[in-house]
């Protein structure tokens, strides 16, 4: 057995695709599914502010697409938002502030609806939770897990939206986040009563450090694919 470390990348059947948009434009992205068996859940991720480095790339979202389809038989579709660079490639468009990004979240979802993946949940981080709250309100969507929303683009107008909803949505905030932190982030999710907060000590709007990878990871997969919680710290493939 090997340790599960910040480089590990466990085994998945691992595909490029490419998200097409209702305005016509093409997102490059990536499905990782798992390595033997069919999903039981599925992740489609919404990065960070792309203006600010952010994009399918980040840790959060890398960790959970390198260690979920093996370690829960959880999907996830990660891409770049218009106009967002990743090795990956670049996304066509520009950069449209939470208002034209309307359209990727629909196409991430179609995807989704259309390749037969089960129980999608969104995945927001930062401004993704933005796009998450603005624009996740699709039938195919079976809740939000909203790691660091700043709650600056999303307004009480769409708090209360998701309220109304009833579906789940999770935040997971951190002590010393720079934008919202636990105490605010309890009123503000008032507007919707039921909002999981959830509250990590000493973690930093970034998420940085193995212990809170870790710990993001467990309460996504408590919720999306519970039979597979907690997650092991190690796996039989040597390479890991």
């Amino acid at each position: 057995m090997a340790e599960i470390r910040a480089g590990s990348v466990l085994p998945a059947r691992r595909e490029d695709i490419v998200l097409e948009t209702a305005d016509g434009l093409r997102l490059v992205g990536e499905i990782a599914l798992p390595p033997e068996r069919e999903p039981v859940a599925t992740l489609l991720c919404l990065h960070p502010l792309p203006t600010a480095e952010g994009m399918m790339d980040s840790h959060l979202l890398r960790k959970a697409s390198y260690r979920l389809p093996a370690l829960a038989d959880v999907a996830v579709l990660r891409f770049n938002t218009r106009g967002t660079s990743s090795p990956r490639g670049t996304s066509e468009g520009v950069f449209g502030d939470g208002e034209t990004e309307r359209y990727d979240v629909a196409a991430a979802l179609e995807y989704a609806e259309f390749h037969d993946l089960p129980h999608p949940w969104l995945l927001g981080w930062s401004f993704g939770t933005e796009l998450a709250l603005k624009w996740g309100r699709d039938p195919v969507t079976e809740g939000l897990i909203l790691l660091s929303p700043p709650l600056h683009r999303a307004a009480d107008a769409d708090l209360d939206a998701w309220g109304a909803d009833g579906r789940p949505v999770v935040a997971l905030i951190p002590e010393f986040d720079d934008y919202l932190r636990p105490a605010e982030a309890a009123k503000r999710f008032a507007r919707v009563p039921q909002a999981d907060i959830v509250p990590v000590d000493g973690a930093k709007h970034l998420w940085v450090g193995e212990n809170y990878v870790r710990i993001v990871l467990n309460e996504i997969v408590r919720r999306v694919a519970p039979a597979a919680f907690p997650l092991p710290t190690e796996w039989a493939d040597p390479e890991a």
